[in-house]
């Protein structure tokens, strides 16, 4: 049986670099970045330099394959798969090979998906495992290419955070000494971003799916689910893959679409995690098939739809396609993937819709508070305590309302 290895054609020159090389990047970033570099006419194209952020084990196995592999779209109905070669080069973070890559003038793009975990400063949770934090290692790699002299580059968040280009700008600049702060005014863009497609954890039957819908040996496969979305927002200086020709779209002001998505996909994530776990749930699937779960799930939606500029019809047309990417039973989104750096998560999703609401004048929101209330039991917390740790003076504004 040949290696996915061997389904190698011509392949592109390094011209963007990404940090936080994972399931979710091969899904989305490097999956866009395929498609754009197979479009008609398309000349050099865009290869990626991918760097893991934490364990190195995901570059080494990459690297054992060159880059290539497989990404199996499941859908209800069945899956298909296609190979994925955009990854000219996985490597480790903390290895030399990330200060030449940012040093290249030929790279003019640096995405990013280290986690919500990966833009708090001052703390453990932004560091790699190599004790290096996220902005540290990224303010490296511009020190790099400033000494170079290799010219703009532009910075793309891809985290699932409000605002994640200003978010990625503060954790940089918290790192940078004022000499290389100047050079970064001049010569970095930072571009927000909201991403939208699930991916759960691969298994080992994984594997044999893809060997069977490809006829290659694949030991990196993704799974993934059929919908995805990009909205982007900001300045590519020295230019960037032709995105926006293969379903990214490109925007003035992206708030509101990230709003859309935090508080509706990642919030309903987030409640049927802090609530399915406890009841022995282990998928969204599952949790989303309990009628308990269900409930809450809805009341949640309706809760955070009227603090959200869209009008009804787009609401219902996104709701409908939530509920059957929920209940594709052939997508295994692990409960415990989505709890993984709740804290982080339920400030952005949870809290910051019992906050909007507060302001709009509304009561907290039951579905919101439950799911709060859900998850500081699992930790020790009661829900004044739990809405404190989220945002302080929170259970305070809750309990006056």
């Amino acid at each position: 049986m040949p290696s996915v290895a061997e389904a190698r054609t011509s392949r592109p020159s390094v011209r963007l670099a990404h940090l936080g090389l994972g399931h979710f990047h091969r899904a989305h970033q490097a999956w866009y970045t395929q498609h754009a570099n197979a479009l008609p006419g398309a000349s050099d194209g865009w290869g990626i330099a991918a760097f893991t952020g934490r364990s190195p084990r995901a570059a080494e196995v990459l690297s054992g394959q060159d880059g290539v592999y497989s990404l199996i779209t499941r859908a209800a109905e069945g899956d298909s798969a296609e190979i994925v070669q955009s990854i000219v080069q996985a490597s480790d973070g903390a290895g030399p090979e990330w200060e030449s890559t940012l040093a290249d003038a030929s790279v003019a793009v640096l995405t990013v998906t280290v986690t919500e975990r990966g833009y708090e400063t001052g703390n453990d949770s932004s560091a790699s495992a190599g004790g290096e934090s996220a902005g540290a290692r990224i303010v490296r790699g511009l020190a790099a290419r400033a000494r170079a002299s290799a010219g703009p580059i532009a910075l793309v968040s891809c985290d699932n955070l409000s605002g994640n280009g200003e978010a990625l700008r503060r954790v940089v600049l918290a790192e940078a000494d004022p000499d290389l702060t100047s050079w970064i005014g001049e010569n970095v863009s930072f571009v927000s971003t909201m991403v939208d497609r699930i991916t759960p954890g691969t298994v080992d039957a994984d594997c044999e799916t893809a060997r069977e819908l490809t006829g290659y040996d694949d030991a990196a496969p993704v799974v993934t689910e059929p919908f995805s979305e990009w909205i982007v927002s900001g300045a590519f200086p020295g230019g960037r893959p032709a995105w926006d020709r293969v379903g990214a779209r490109f925007v003035d002001d992206i708030e509101s679409y990230e709003r859309r998505k935090l508080w509706l996909l990642n919030a309903g994530h987030t409640l049927l995690a802090a609530v399915g776990l406890p009841r022995g749930h282990e998928t969204v699937a599952a949790a989303f098939a309990d009628a308990e779960c269900r409930m809450l799930l809805e009341d949640l939606w309706a809760e955070a739809r009227v603090v959200l500029p869209f009008d009804d019809e787009t609401l219902d047309a996104f709701l409908t396609a939530l509920r059957a990417r929920f209940a594709n039973p052939r997508i295994a989104h692990r409960l415990t993937q989505i709890d993984d750096g709740s804290l982080q998560k339920l400030r952005q999703r949870q809290a910051a819709i019992v906050s909007a609401r507060l302001e709009n004048g509304d009561e907290p929101g039951r579905a919101s508070l439950a799911t709060v209330e859900s998850w500081g039991r699992a930790r020790g917390l009661d829900l004044a305590e739990a809405l404190d740790a989220l945002q302080p003076g929170l259970a305070r504004r809750v309990y006056a309302s």
